[in-house]
């Protein structure tokens, strides 16, 4: 698939998709993953509300991806993806707010290379895994740590991931890249933070793809979050978190309080 930068936006209230082709979108017919087809229609970049780039996509994370990350948190090297899901509630687009629980005690940025799926797959092999990706965006995986191990001690996995906000998306889906070569890039309130490289994944995509359709049915615009490399740490109430993967672009987020 040819490289592409395909957002999806707010316009007088309405949505829509449109590919950017400099500070314009050029925008499409109905959702990228049905064909990209375009409408005629142009949209100023400077006019739009970049949204997350699926809506209410289904989220599967990954745990413990990048060897580093398990070091640093002293946990061994898994021998198969540790997998869990965010609800369709967290996902927010670059801009939105990070909501701050009023319970938090322990909130941490985890900046991660996402996988959006193209078309539905189920049994579908590592080496043809790529032509059911559509894209790559960046995300941000957003943990409470206190819950997280609660929850952990009884072997899930929910609340300490799925906070409403907790799953930051964007800017946009970037088409044709090379999923074994992305930096990714983390920064709270202009520090970097994290520096990795998707070619240090425990499981890379096409491992990951063809795992989950092992034993589900993946569908599109549905998201994996492919894990962080070493470096997460918390977050406070008015930081402003940037995840940035050059070939793709900035993803930027600032922490509010949750006032219920």
């Amino acid at each position: 698939m040819s490289q592409m930068r395909v957002a999806r936006y707010e316009l007088k209230g309405l949505p829509y998709y449109g590919v950017l082709k400099g500070d314009v979108l050029e925008r499409l017919i109905g959702a990228p993953f049905d064909g990209v087809v375009f409408s005629g229609e142009q949209d100023r970049l400077s006019d739009v509300r970049l949204l997350e780039p699926v809506h209410q996509p289904r989220i599967f994370g990954v745990a413990y991806n990048y060897k580093a990350h398990s070091a640093e948190t002293n946990k061994p090297v898994p021998d198969l993806p540790v997998l869990f899901m965010k609800p369709s509630t967290a996902a927010i687009g670059p801009e939105d707010s990070i909501l701050y629980p009023p319970d938090g005690e322990n909130i941490h940025f985890e900046g991660e290379l996402v996988v959006v799926i193209g078309k539905r797959a189920r049994h579908v092999s590592e080496s043809n895994a790529l032509d059911f990706v559509f894209g790559y965006t960046c995300g941000n995986d957003i943990s409470d740590r206190v819950l997280q191990r609660r929850e952990s001690a009884f072997g899930c996995l929910l609340a300490g991931k799925g906070s409403d906000t907790f799953a930051p998306l964007g800017p946009w889906i970037v088409t044709g890249l090379d999923h074994a070569s992305q930096q990714v890039i983390t920064r709270v309130n202009g520090e970097v933070r994290q520096d990795g490289n998707s070619r240090d994944l425990v499981f890379p995509v096409p491992y990951l793809v063809a795992y989950l359709s092992k034993y589900m049915t993946l569908l599109p615009g549905d998201v994996i979050m492919t894990g962080t490399p070493a470096g997460v740490g918390p977050i406070s109430v008015g930081d402003s978190i940037e995840v940035e993967i050059p070939e793709i672009g900035v993803l930027r987020n600032v922490v509010v309080a949750d006032c219920g």
